[in-house]
């Protein structure tokens, strides 16, 4: 994926868990959750590195499993409890944000599918249907092939955009 859904994905928890507070709140919330959902794919540094893409720690590796995601969640709900906000909340919508990513890549058709039972399981997993076109990575975005994936995913994830962009009124005061 071209990171467009991903992002969108966490506008969407950002504006849910805003849940109409102020402005500051929603924005916050939403950078926060889009970040969560991008964190997986810093395992891209593994290139640098020389890990095989195909290695459990290789890109689409251990940072899409599920028990990274939980790891997250974890780390955010001790954060949130230590704020004074619901650990169970903010731990919860951590772990879809962080868990969407390797699901979402998993929809994609190509690459080597994304290791989301890691470490119970290195095998790479697709989902049985596969609709989003996998994106090129680093400069191949620039692509003719970039660009066509950048439109697919802003057309695959118009609600989510909807939802997340879409202008509420205020609420009134009373």
């Amino acid at each position: 994926m071209a990171s467009i859904g991903h992002v969108a994905v966490g506008l969407a928890l950002g504006r849910y868990e805003a849940n109409g507070k102020a402005t500051r709140r929603l924005l916050a919330s939403m950078a926060l959750f889009s970040a969560l959902a991008l964190l997986p794919d810093a395992d891209v540094v593994a290139f640098v590195f020389r890990i095989p893409y195909s290695a459990p720690w290789g890109h689409r590796g251990a940072s899409h499993s599920f028990v990274f995601a939980a790891g997250i969640a974890l780390l955010v709900a001790l954060v949130a409890r230590w704020r004074g906000a619901s650990a169970t909340r903010w731990g919860g919508l951590a772990f879809v944000a962080v868990a969407s990513h390797g699901l979402l890549d998993a929809l994609t058709d190509g690459g080597l599918g994304a290791a989301l039972l890691w470490p119970f399981s290195n095998a790479r997993m697709f989902a049985p249907v596969r609709p989003l076109p996998v994106s090129p990575i680093g400069a191949g975005m620039l692509s003719p092939r970039g660009m066509y994936v950048v439109g697919a995913e802003l057309l695959a994830f118009i609600p989510l955009w909807a939802y997340a962009l879409w202008p509420r009124r205020s609420a009134r005061r009373s």
